[in-house]
């Protein structure tokens, strides 16, 4: 038997790490790495994307749904480039990715050879934390432990990149001697917690205030039951970023929903009314949804002291782990005894979710975008995993859906990129196989690199334990999201040449993969498209003829301003203008008192 070559020992590696899955497409970069797969019986798990930008986005996806390490892979030079945006939707969202890479052999390097690049300047700044490159066997399980276990510490994407005459080399450990830099696997983490007298400090500020708002973002996922006690002690509502979607259920009737250029109405008038704020694990950038400055007191938990004092003029800054916080601070709380500023939230809340009723019951043309939420909002099992896309199917992923349970749910939160939903939704079902999947994507989206990932769906689906995957287009024949932020910031009409899609049968398009395929172009349809979808024994796109006309209204408009967004529509007769304005005007009419 031939010795194991350095190929072989990386993938052993990987084992090691307890790696099950990466995400990748091949090339003649990393033949020595493929060949070894193949002598490897295909463990970790190949698994093939159609573009090496799919592989990283699901990649970071299965980290997202797994809470574990995302690993894609890619050949040198265009694949490697490649691989760039996916890994900075990691590197943006905090999310820990390792990137493994080839390169041409060490004997072409400096001379400008085919597909030879600068890998290590190329990944300086995404894999700013960790990027290396293996030149000698002895170096490799250094080289990629410490990719593995930067990338899980800074929650960070990493690089390694591997030429490919080093991949076939005979593998040769580090020994016991001068230069050599041996490694082991595996770690095991602290659990970080501030001082008491620092937990003291915040208790205090917090006892005081008696309009108390609490910021969860995804850091306090794994605190639930610790922030539910807390919101209680405090009389406070909870507002949650997009990336906390899903860290409480929106069904506790205090929790307020989104916030920001995408947010409810009752987070805006929370963040406008309260006088003292708490955030746990959240960076959200957006300081004017916070309260003014001279206006609350406030403390901040998180676990990366990088990232701690932030976006607010922050008076405590405890540095540690969300749960085990929570659980210091929850002792040193007083319960308040004035529940009026609760109560207002939660009134606040209940006709919110009253009005995003209505909204999605808006007469459109043909299908309303935000019922195609709206009617999957109370359909979704319990264990559901739910993705969207950048565009207006995030605004309305963050504002229609009614997250409970144990539902998961993400999208590309600070990148905002177009093109995750579908590989989001393929990494999520490597991570939980038996968990469906739903993902919301725009027409453009799809085309834009959707429709491809639509035929990994098709190679891999009948692997998982639960084949429901199913992809929610809105399809309106638009690149809807900036259409709708010219009108509202250039004041400009739209500009056909730049916005308008060409027609696409998706459904189509899916049935001939063998998928299931579902149009619809009525509202009366949804229900039912639903219910087929999610009783469906593969995976199901729902192609949705939706209005572009419908008008994401940021939750601080006015009604005025409502009616301006409606009016931007150049070429819309007056009475489908007066249907929208119609549409918006409950919401800002319920919710402002001067208009």
């Amino acid at each position: 038997m031939a010795a194991p070559t350095v190929a072989d020992f990386l993938l052993e590696r990987l084992r090691a790490w307890d790696i099950e899955h990466v995400f990748a497409y091949p090339g003649d970069g990393i033949n020595g790495i493929l060949a070894a797969w193949g002598r490897a019986d295909n463990h970790p798990q190949f698994i093939q994307a159609r573009h090496e930008e799919m592989a990283a986005f699901e990649a970071v996806g299965y980290a997202k749904f797994s809470g574990g390490l995302g690993v894609c892979m890619a050949t040198s030079g265009p694949g490697a480039i490649h691989l760039l945006n996916g890994l900075y939707d990691a590197k943006l969202d905090h999310v820990p990715v390792v990137a493994i890479v080839g390169q041409t052999s060490r004997s072409a390097m400096g001379g400008s050879y085919q597909q030879e690049v600068d890998l290590l300047s190329l990944f300086k700044d995404v894999a700013s934390d960790y990027v290396q490159m293996v030149t000698v066997p002895e170096q490799l399980p250094n080289v990629l432990d410490r990719a593995i276990r930067v990338a899980l510490a800074e929650r960070a994407p990493t690089a390694i990149i591997i030429p490919s005459d080093v991949q076939e080399l005979p593998y040769s450990a580090p020994s016991h001697a001068f230069k050599m830099v041996p490694s082991s696997t595996g770690i095991d983490w602290p659990t970080a917690v501030p001082g008491d007298a620092a937990v003291q400090r915040a208790a205090d500020i917090l006892n005081a205030g008696s309009k108390v708002a609490i910021l969860a973002g995804s850091g306090a996922r794994g605190a639930r039951g610790e922030l539910m006690q807390v919101a209680a002690l405090l009389g406070a509502g909870v507002a949650k970023p997009l990336l906390g979607k899903d860290v409480l259920s929106d069904e506790l009737p205090y929790v307020t929903g989104s916030i920001g250029l995408l947010g409810t109405r009752p987070s805006y008038e929370m963040m406008k009314n309260c006088d003292t704020l708490l955030t746990v694990g959240s960076s959200f950038p957006y300081t004017q949804f916070l309260p003014e400055f001279d206006q609350a007191r406030a403390v901040q938990i998180d676990i990366d002291g990088k990232f701690i004092g932030m976006r607010y003029p922050y008076e405590v800054n405890l540095v540690g782990d969300a749960q085990a916080t929570l659980r210091a601070l929850i002792p040193l709380l007083r319960p308040k005894d004035d529940q009026s500023w609760r109560e207002g939230i939660e009134a606040n809340v209940a006709r919110w979710w009253e009005v995003m009723e209505s909204e999605a019951m808006v007469e459109a043309d043909p299908v309303n975008p935000m019922r195609l939420f709206h009617e999957l909002s109370t359909r979704l099992p319990d264990d559901a995993i739910v993705t969207a896309d950048s565009g207006s199917s995030a605004n309305w992923y963050a504002r229609q859906l009614r997250f409970r349970g144990d539902m998961r749910g993400s999208l590309s939160g600070n990148l905002a990129t177009m093109g995750p939903g579908v590989p989001y939704g393929i990494g999520a079902k490597f991570a939980a196989p038996g968990r469906p999947a739903i993902v919301f994507a725009g027409d453009g989206a799809m085309q834009m690199n959707g429709l491809a990932e639509l035929i990994t769906i098709k190679h891999y689906w009948q692997q998982w334990a639960d084949p429901r995957l199913i992809i929610a287009i809105l399809h309106n024949d638009d690149l809807n999201q900036v259409t709708w932020e010219m009108r509202a910031m250039e004041g400009a009409p739209k500009f056909a040449e730049s916005q308008t899609l060409p027609d696409v049968d998706y459904a189509a398009f899916a049935t001939s993969l063998g998928l299931h395929g579902i149009s619809v172009d009525k509202p009366d349809q949804l229900g039912p498209a639903w219910d087929a979808a999610l009783s469906a024994d593969r995976p199901a796109v729902l192609d949705v003829r939706t209005d572009p006309s419908i008008p994401p209204i940021p939750p601080h408009a006015t009604f005025e301003q409502a009616k301006d967004a409606a009016r931007a529509l150049i070429h819309g007769d007056e009475n489908r203008r007066s249907v929208i304005v119609e549409g918006v005007k409950t919401k800002v009419q319920e919710f402002l008192p001067g208009r």
